[in-house]
């Protein structure tokens, strides 16, 4: 179990735990929507709901939908926001996303996707993606940590399909994934016409390689806006005075 200021994330049924780079996602990513109007957010792989909740707490307006293909983690996440303050705001839906039609929550079931309606209004202003990226390493037992973990269920070109189906036109799809796993999915979203407006670096510390990126895409080319977070001080294991601002609103030590 892990305890934020606002709400818990029960994970002892879902392959992926809460992660550091995971909750610097949810933190970093843009989920306000500028137009001024109710903002609709989709997390695509939810797990444990935990950045679906981070969202939520974030954007106190905003209509969010979290969709999971594995049924524990579906069932735990469903849990996780039905104990929170944002349960009136956040759905969240057993299936692939390369099936999944969006629906307007006046009409939404919550038991599945299939009664959904399309249209313009019922896409997403906000993507948010903690994807899987392994391709050939080695499988682990467990059926569920390979589904999370590895691309068969979703490769990047079926997600960036998703993403192109489910995202206004004047949305923001943000990602998380590992530094050449972002340049392959860069190349791929370009197809789409998607592409990378800013980017954080993270590193373990100023003196370790970048392990993992957050990267926003949106449909219009501009120049890349690009910064760095240290997770930790170069000596010693305290967290950086950036990583604390980032995410005082979540972690109960700060």
């Amino acid at each position: 179990m892990f305890s934020f200021k606002r709400f818990t994330i029960r994970q002892d049924r879902t392959a992926m735990k809460v992660c550091t780079d995971a909750c610097v996602l949810g933190a970093y990513a843009d989920v306000a929507d500028e137009s001024g109007r109710p903002a609709r957010i989709l997390d695509i792989g939810t797990g444990t709901g935990l950045l679906a909740l981070m969202a939520a707490q974030r954007n106190p307006v905003a209509r969010i939908d979290a969709v999971e293909v594995d049924e524990a983690a579906f069932g735990q996440a469903r849990e996780n926001v039905a104990n929170s303050p944002f349960a009136d705001r956040v759905r969240v839906w057993l299936g692939r996303v390369q099936a999944f039609v969006p629906s307007l929550p006046a009409t939404a079931d919550r038991h599945g996707a299939e009664d959904g309606i399309a249209g313009e209004d019922a896409l997403y202003h906000r993507i948010l993606t903690n994807p899987p990226f392994y391709t050939n390493h080695l499988r682990s037992p467990d059926s569920a940590v390979n589904r999370a973990l590895h691309t068969d269920e979703l490769p990047f070109t079926e997600l960036v399909d998703a993403v192109q189906t489910l995202l206004r036109p004047d949305g923001q799809w943000w990602v998380l994934l590992p530094p050449h796993e972002t340049s392959v999915l860069t190349q791929l979203a370009a197809t789409a016409g998607l592409h990378p407006f800013r980017q954080l670096h993270l590193r373990h510390n100023d003196g370790k390689p970048i392990f993992r990126m957050i990267t926003g895409f949106a449909y219009t080319r501009q120049a890349v806006q690009t910064e760095t977070l240290a997770v930790h001080e170069s000596v010693g294991s305290a967290y950086t005075p950036v990583f604390r601002a980032l995410l005082r609103d979540f972690y109960l030590i700060f």
